[in-house]
């Protein structure tokens, strides 16, 4: 197999993943705009980090909440239907925020109204079009999905942070919105559910395999599934990892690292600046690391990238100097490491629990990600409120880490794993 695919005659799966590719950046990145909004709305209204990050994490728990309910949504009542109704959530949630006044009204919106419809459409999205689309290609396909997931949100961050410096946050949150209504009548058009529907086989497959649409309840099947996986040891050592990957990603620095940066004299843009760097080198390290998954043990690939990523936690706050070498540095190593998870853990809970469960069984695996990111969210912003600094929050994230990276190597001990 060459390193590239042949795009004499472009299959249209890749199409549905390019398509993809777009709506998990635009999602992840209006999901991820309190970041940038922190230390604006703390000016404007008074309320403290602590209050903030209240609907920061209910954000990040209905973010992952939502993914296996959305997972057996889109196998019901089909994926389009399933994103066009989520972009219009978004869109229409994020221009209300607008005229929000207290504290409640942003746990609503931000919380919970943008942490639904973000959620909706989350790396579960991905997991649920590669298995669909792709035999061939599978990992690395994934690695640029689950990049764009992370991408987004640090792409958008600086350029959110130059609307909120020139403009206003206001403006800044109607351009997302827009940004999210524009998306709907191209998903409308272009997406497809399944290969079959265009007398397709998936890419790089020899036969078609039987397309099996679920009739139930799709909260039924959610629930069905998540009773199946808490019966599973693999099913606890992938959610506590992924869970460990969502206190140190998204609810720890996604959140943190500005306000962080800013406590120290670095300007929010530039700090936004910094994201946007670990968002370039992410799409990187994410495509590599899919890649990586097709030919390489997935258990040795998580030890690598947790311990790793729990050693550069741990020295963070040495990081914070006058000269900021320190930040840039960690920038390119973070963005690497950042979501690089995700493809082997995909991989991983399709040889536990077979192809056609893995987009469900990797939703639940996905939630325990958000919700270790709102621990992390409210966690850090109340030990910044109440000891004045973020340094016992980079501690204690990066000692979690390395136990992830134990945990990952017992994943499928008991059992010899097979590839995907």
């Amino acid at each position: 197999m060459s390193l590239f695919p042949t795009f004499h005659r472009i299959h249209f799966g890749w199409i549905v993943a390019g398509l993809t590719f777009v709506t998990l950046l635009v999602a992840a990145g209006i999901r991820s705009a309190p970041g940038v909004m922190m230390v604006p709305l703390e000016t404007e209204f008074g309320w403290s980090r602590a209050t903030i990050s209240v609907a920061i994490s209910v954000n990040l728990v209905l973010y992952g909440l939502m993914a296996p309910f959305a997972a057996a949504l889109m196998d019901r009542f089909g994926v389009r239907q399933t994103i066009v109704v989520a972009l219009s959530v978004l869109a229409i949630g994020v221009a209300t925020t607008t005229a929000m006044g207290a504290p409640w009204q942003m746990v609503v919106l931000w919380g919970i109204v943008v942490g639904s419809g973000s959620g909706s459409i989350a790396l579960v999205l991905g997991a649920t079009v590669v298995t669909r689309w792709f035999d061939a290609w599978r990992g690395t396909v994934m690695g640029v999905l689950s990049a764009a997931n992370a991408t987004g949100q640090l792409v958008f961050l600086p350029l959110m942070a130059l609307a909120v410096q020139h403009w206003g946050w206001r403006v800044a949150v109607l351009l997302i919105a827009a940004a999210a209504a524009l998306l709907v009548p191209v998903v409308w058009v272009l997406m497809r559910e399944r290969p079959a529907d265009l007398g397709l086989w998936p890419v790089g497959a020899s036969e078609a395999p039987p397309a099996l649409p679920s009739h139930g309840n799709p909260a039924w099947t959610a629930i069905v599934a998540l009773g199946e996986g808490l019966r599973s040891r693999d099913f606890w050592l992938l959610a506590g990892g992924f869970f460990v990957c969502g206190l140190s990603t998204n609810g720890l620095i996604g959140t943190h690292l500005i306000p962080a940066c800013f406590d120290h004299g670095i300007p929010e843009v530039r700090a936004a600046g910094l994201l946007a760097l670990m968002g370039a080198f992410d799409l990187v390290g994410t495509t590599l690391s899919g890649w990586l998954s097709d030919r390489w043990d997935s258990r040795r690939l998580l030890f690598w990238y947790y311990g790793l990523r729990g050693l550069s936690l741990i020295f963070l706050d040495a990081a914070f100097g006058p000269d900021v070498f320190g930040l840039w540095l960690f920038a390119v190593f973070y963005g690497l490491d950042w979501i690089a998870t995700v493809p082997p853990t995909v991989k991983l809970a399709a040889q536990s629990f077979g192809r056609e469960r893995a987009g469900v069984m990797f939703g639940w695996i996905f939630a325990a990600h958000q919700i270790g990111a709102a621990v992390a969210a409210f966690g850090a912003g109340w030990i910044r409120t109440d000891l004045g600094d973020y340094w016992l929050a980079f501690v204690i994230s990066g000692v979690a880490c390395l136990l992830a990276a134990v945990m990952s190597l017992m994943v499928g001990r008991r059992v010899k794993l097979e590839s995907a």
